[in-house]
């Protein structure tokens, strides 16, 4: 059972595979997410050439290898994957807690985001 929550946690650990999953939780249950643009942050916006390039060799492989999602190349699209639910409900849990998380996580999340772009030269 731990197992299961640090491969939920591990896959959860890069932005673009979380906004992958919202994208997908937004979307019909099966309906596919065109990539690189549903794994892209609208708040944090990055390069969709090098994005498409870090989801084919190692954000997607490491979400279908773990079963959250499936992927194709042709066009590079994702879709729920087998065990998306253990995924998603981590993302239902915060989504209905959302007035209980702290402002200071949420303020120092954005805080981070900002000096991270600052140093890309963005």
């Amino acid at each position: 059972m731990i197992e299961h929550w640090n491969l939920v946690f591990r896959a959860l650990s890069a932005e673009p595979r979380r906004q992958l999953i919202v994208s997908l939780l937004d979307c019909p249950e099966n309906q596919s997410v065109p990539l690189p643009e549903g794994a892209i942050n609208p708040d944090v916006p990055e390069n969709p050439e090098r994005l498409k390039i870090d989801l084919q060799h190692n954000h997607l492989p490491k979400l279908a290898d773990f079963g959250f999602i499936e992927w194709e190349t042709k066009p590079l699209v994702a879709h729920r994957g087998p065990r998306f639910q253990e995924v998603a409900v981590v993302f239902e849990a915060l989504h209905s807690s959302a007035t209980d998380i702290p402002d200071s996580l949420v303020k120092g999340c954005q805080r981070l985001e900002e000096e991270r772009q600052v140093s890309l030269g963005n």
